[in-house]
């Protein structure tokens, strides 16, 4: 999602009732732009123009529509980076690497969602416990990309703790860098958190997963 207004195709959803799809991607724009209360049955009907007894098709009432809604986040979020922490590396800062590269790539990693879906947390103790439940999987996988490197088990932990709550602390504070910081900053975390410098190539391989073209010049805009 990049904060523009979504375009509902009518023509393109299974009839005039929408879609399940269509419904579930209304409730979470609404949900990014207004927060959680945004999201209820006759708003989305307006947005979408469509009747409120459409909804009924797809959902049994507004709750069902709220439970799909994290559905939808812990099914993005979590498990991209659980992908990431899955896929090939030979060495540990390689493996940190394919990590980072998760949360800056917001077609695979929605920040903005994780952020709402924090906060919807704050309203509702069983969104709590299914954040905190998230927060232990994503953990657990950041945690046996150390132990797969020969981390014993507790500095394995400090060490996923570390890189994980770092990435939390940038969505949860909002913070904003201009990709020459941002790539300048990689390789003294990456050596932060895995105790080992990225080698040149391995930034480039780096460079390459979050859509930089081959000796990609970044600069701050001014």
């Amino acid at each position: 999602m990049d904060g523009r207004e979504p375009s509902y195709d009518l023509q393109k959803t299974s009839g005039w009732r929408g879609s399940r799809e269509l419904w579930l991607d209304a409730a979470k724009a609404a949900f990014l732009e207004s927060g959680i209360d945004a999201v209820k049955i006759q708003p989305l009907a307006n947005r979408l123009n469509l009747s409120r007894t459409s909804f009924y098709w797809f959902f049994k009432d507004r709750a069902a529509i709220l439970d799909a809604l994290l559905e939808l986040w812990d099914d993005t979020n979590t498990r991209a980076l659980v992908a990431g922490c899955e896929a090939y590396a030979e060495t540990v800062s390689e493996a940190v690497l394919n990590i980072i590269a998760v949360f800056l790539d917001e077609a695979r990693f929605e920040p903005r969602f994780d952020l709402a879906v924090r906060g919807w947390a704050h309203q509702s103790e069983a969104v709590t416990a299914r954040v905190s439940d998230s927060d232990e999987r994503r953990l657990n996988a950041i945690r046996s990309v150390f132990e797969r490197f020969g981390f014993d088990p507790g500095e394995a932990d400090v060490r996923a703790r570390t890189v994980y709550l770092v990435q939390i602390g940038y969505i949860s504070m909002q913070s904003s860098e201009c990709l020459e910081t941002r790539m300048s900053r990689v390789p003294y975390y990456i050596k932060t958190f895995s105790g080992r410098e990225p080698s040149e190539a391995e930034m480039a391989r780096f460079g390459a997963q979050i859509g930089l073209p081959p000796d990609a010049t970044v600069s701050c805009e001014n």
